[in-house]
């Protein structure tokens, strides 16, 4: 083997006069440096993506919802009690969520009420949510005669043209039915808190407030929409969820958040097979180089190969010669590659510098994350293409004759 390694590398080394084969070996090994630097660099922002969805929908939306079908839930203490005792479980809170109108002085938006378990309110509200102006706290806080406070997203403050203190209605189509038909229920609350989840999706649509106070608003005594459960592995969801529901039994059911993302997280999984896909082309094409220049070597160096032969070298040999200086290519292009992708994800991490329109995104910057397995693919990826490339100029190179090669010389 030492032999064939040193003969490789040897013919590596280009003389003065084949000037041209070695600037198509660093060719070739650029090709295969931008693929792998342009798969590191595009495949770990979509992993970056994917993995920064679903933390900004988590923070927001629970691991798993219990629901009563065709009603709300009366006894939810029970019911969050028999749920927060099954193993996995992290926490089980009651919750009320329905669609409202937003009123304001400077404009009127549609949105989301949520009710929050007064336990959450005073720990500060959904740990994910960053508190801008106000406090959570003071939701729970509210006299009796004063104005029952809530959170807004900023963007919300922003569309409305309110802020901390100011006052906004709330109109509820699920009003009071009346010989008139359903009149939509109205009410005035106070802006307690103003929060930032990162998306504008959430941030321009959400808002929360205490249970009792929306119970009242909405009539709903002491009925809530269904108990909202976190778990210790956001992956084993479907599981205890399963769990959950054949526990509790009919009429109760459940929803994980994989069955609620699901069309949402198929179409980026689908989206990351396909760029990895596409972009292994780029890899693809540095093979024909590699290709390439092993048979321009060849042909370089039939006389050599001649003399190889004549001299005892098998063709076994003769061909893992030829094998070892396209996988040199491949290897040095590979290492290149993953060195400056890893390099171009770190400052994306680090400076953060292209940023996204939040109003058309999700996220606002570009996220990065690299997984082992994800390398993994890539590396083998590139290696294997560079193997099969190196096969055709290496069998054609073991194939000579010397007889032929060298007999007008």
């Amino acid at each position: 083997m030492f032999f064939e390694r040193f003969v490789a590398l040897r013919y590596l080394k280009a003389k003065r006069k084949q000037t041209f084969i070695s600037l198509i070996t660093f060719i070739s090994i650029a090709g295969v440096t931008v693929g792998v630097m342009a798969l590191i660099v595009v495949i770990g922002v979509m992993t970056g993506f994917d993995h920064d969805l679903k933390k900004k929908i988590l923070s927001v939306n629970p691991h798993i919802i219990l629901l009563r079908q065709g009603s709300s839930i009366v006894d939810y203490d029970r019911v969050a009690a028999q749920v927060q005792s099954i193993p996995g479980v992290v926490s089980a809170q009651p919750f009320i969520y329905t669609q409202v109108m937003f009123s304001g002085p400077g404009n009127i938006s549609g949105g989301i009420l949520r009710g929050l378990d007064l336990k959450v309110i005073a720990q500060g509200g959904p740990p994910a949510l960053e508190v801008q102006e106000g406090s959570f706290p003071t939701l729970a806080t509210t006299a009796p005669d004063d104005l029952p406070l809530i959170a807004i997203g900023n963007q919300l403050a922003k569309n409305l043209g309110v802020w901390v203190g100011s006052p906004i209605k709330i109109i509820s189509p699920l009003g009071t039915l009346t010989p008139m038909g359903r009149v939509p229920r109205a009410k005035r609350f106070q802006v307690g808190a103003i929060f930032h989840s990162g998306m504008f999706e959430f941030d321009s649509t959400l808002a929360y407030a205490s249970i009792p106070k929306v119970q009242e608003f909405l009539g709903m005594t002491d009925k809530v929409t269904g108990i909202e459960i976190r778990v210790q592995d956001i992956y084993h969801a479907n599981k205890l969820a399963a769990i959950i529901q054949e526990k509790l039994g009919a009429p109760y059911f459940t929803r994980d958040w994989m069955q609620t993302n699901r069309s949402l997280f198929s179409a980026l999984k689908l989206e990351k097979i396909a760029m990895f896909i596409i972009l292994t082309l780029i890899v693809l094409v540095a093979a024909f180089n590699i290709a390439s220049t092993l048979i321009m070597i060849v042909m370089e160096k039939t006389k050599d190969i001649a003399i190889l032969k004549s001299m005892g070298a098998t063709r076994q040999s003769i061909m893992r010669i030829f094998m070892l200086e396209g996988m040199i290519i491949g290897v040095v292009g590979t290492v290149l590659g993953l060195t400056l992708g890893f390099g171009l994800c770190a400052l994306l991490r680090r400076y953060e510098f292209i940023k996204l329109p939040s109003d058309v995104y999700y996220i606002s910057t570009l996220p990065v994350k690299l997984q082992g397995w994800d390398i993994a693919w890539i590396t083998g990826a590139a290696l294997l293409i560079s193997f099969i490339a190196t096969l055709y100029p290496s069998w054609q190179a073991s194939r000579l004759d010397p007889v032929e090669a060298i007999r007008y010389e």
